[in-house]
């Protein structure tokens, strides 16, 4: 450790975003330009290199925390970039997108605020690009083997870099016209701007890593003439099964899933789209979900225009602090304010603004809705109704409340991968009570050389579980085609995060 009192000297500090008023005209990322590095050698300092670093634990892809925070420090970037991305395929993505597990489980964070852990990997990553440390690593010499990925989300890509530098020839389908998943067209821009994904990408093609997109396996291709094609399967198509809302009303005009409001806000950044099919637009919005999608979807009707914007969560508001059930390191449920939390709040405070950024202990009851007509044969939606709702869910015994909406989006989580593309029967693959792809301890499946990441395996998780995920299946593969492997493997299909 570069700073023995650091953690005692320097109190947490975080880097400012750009101005509300001005980011939501925009879709640029929040965080101002620049802002990381005028603090970030300081806050490394406050990391004590402990002697059980239960940050590891915290992070399912083991990243070397205490190392590259003593690097960093030390202003030595090109040695942190090495030990960061010696178990992480993309920090750049991380570092903008995970919620930081490590952090709650940073030892300092028993009885001070954590080290920021996830500000010093983001300003490693792009200090590595920018400085040109971060190059294509191609393997010195091909195997012989073919490997197809299913999916370009994180696991999906991970499992495709790790494999193609172990020498083997990867080709990454994707039914989307562009390769990503969920990177590209569920994280927002001001979140992640797209063209961090992009070159990341280039580097993968530059190591020969192949990509397919438009072709949804299943669907457009039969998956088991796929798996004839090639040695080995690697099946890394997420979890998009999204839960429903089964309330009076539902068939309302107007009341749409996350996951189709989102993209179609994305395609306008990549220039599908002039104007969105889906927009809020002068409209009044109720968000019905208070999880990252919530947030994701509130930060893009903010963008777009909303008249009004209501989020609704059935739990109730959870504390500032730590509960007694929730020990340290595990991961608490906190009360946290994302970005467009921030903005949201920062506009209900203004005289004309109608926004109400989060309702806790909400239950919807039923969607009330105009008179159909040509353009919508079940009439559209104007209202919804509400009611207080308790610890278990359940409605309470409060009077219903009425809320205007001329739109809603639900936001309610996943259930698992979806079924209806053909991708496991053709591969006669079974599911387990979970409904997600059954798989064994080498994250293999019933199905000879298919194998499983990510979310289609795990169900719906943290990105930083899909990349470690996509790392270990990448691991399975090479053994199962070579006889043995030198690729890590951070976690296993039975894995789950630190809890009380």
């Amino acid at each position: 450790m570069a700073d023995p009192k650091g953690f005692l000297t320097t109190p947490r500090r975080l880097p400012p975003r750009r101005p509300v008023d001005e980011r939501v005209r925009d879709w640029n990322e929040v965080q101002a330009p620049g802002a990381l590095l005028p603090i970030i050698n300081a806050q490394a300092d406050r990391c004590m290199d402990c002697g059980i670093p239960f940050c590891h634990e915290g992070c399912p892809l083991g990243n070397l925390i205490p190392e590259w925070n003593d690097l960093v420090s030390r202003d030595d970037w090109l040695r942190a970039s090495e030990r960061l991305h010696a178990t992480n395929n993309f920090p750049e993505f991380t570092g903008r997108l995970c919620p930081a597990p490590c952090e709650s489980a940073c030892v300092l964070a028993i009885n001070q605020p954590a080290v920021t852990i996830k500000n010093v990997e983001v300003a490693i990553a792009d200090r590595a690009w920018e400085s040109g440390y971060v190059t294509p690593k191609p393997p010195e010499r091909l195997s012989g083997r073919t490997v197809a990925v299913i999916g370009s989300g994180p696991a999906g890509l991970a499992a495709a870099q790790q494999l193609t530098r172990a020498g083997h020839t990867v080709a990454v389908y994707e039914r989307d016209d562009r390769v990503g998943g969920l990177l590209r067209y569920g994280i927002p821009e001001f979140k992640m701007e797209k063209r961090r994904l992009d070159r990341r990408l280039g580097q993968m093609r530059a190591e020969g890593t192949k990509f397919r997109s438009g072709v949804d396996v299943g669907t457009d291709l039969d998956a088991a003439e796929l798996r004839a094609r090639y040695d080995a399967l690697v099946i890394a198509v997420g979890a998009h099964s999204w839960r429903e809302l089964p309330v009076p009303g539902r068939e309302l005009a107007g009341i749409h899933q996350a996951m189709e409001y989102l993209p179609m806000a994305n395609r306008v950044r990549e220039g599908d789209y002039a104007r969105p099919p889906i927009t809020a637009e002068g409209k009044h919005v109720v968000i019905i979900g208070g999880g990252d999608t919530g947030a994701d979807c509130l930060g893009t009707v903010l963008r777009q225009g909303a008249v009004s914007v209501t989020q609704l969560d059935i739990h109730p508001r959870p504390g500032d602090e730590r509960a007694d059930g929730e020990p340290w390191p595990t991961y608490p449920k906190i009360y946290r304010m994302s970005a467009a939390h921030e903005e949201a709040m920062e506009l209900a405070a203004s005289p004309e603004a109608d926004v109400d950024a989060r309702v806790f202990s909400a239950t919807t009851v039923r969607f009330e809705g105009t008179a159909p007509d040509a353009q919508r044969p079940h009439g559209g939606v104007r209202a919804l109704r509400l009611i207080g709702a308790r610890a278990d869910g359940r409605p309470g015994p409060d009077a219903e409340r009425v809320l205007r909406a001329d739109l809603v989006l639900l936001a309610l989580g996943f259930r698992g991968p979806e079924r209806d593309s053909g991708l496991f029967d053709q591969l006669g693959l079974d599911l387990d009570e979970r409904g997600t792809v059954a798989r064994d301890a080498s994250f293999a499946t019933g199905a000879d050389g298919v194998f499983v990441a990510g979310d289609a395996g795990r169900g719906q998780s943290l990105i930083v579980w899909a990349i470690a995920e996509g790392r270990s299946a990448a691991a399975a593969v090479d053994r199962y085609l070579a006889g043995s492997t030198t690729l890590p493997a951070p976690v296993g299909p039975a894995d789950r995060p630190m809890t009380a």
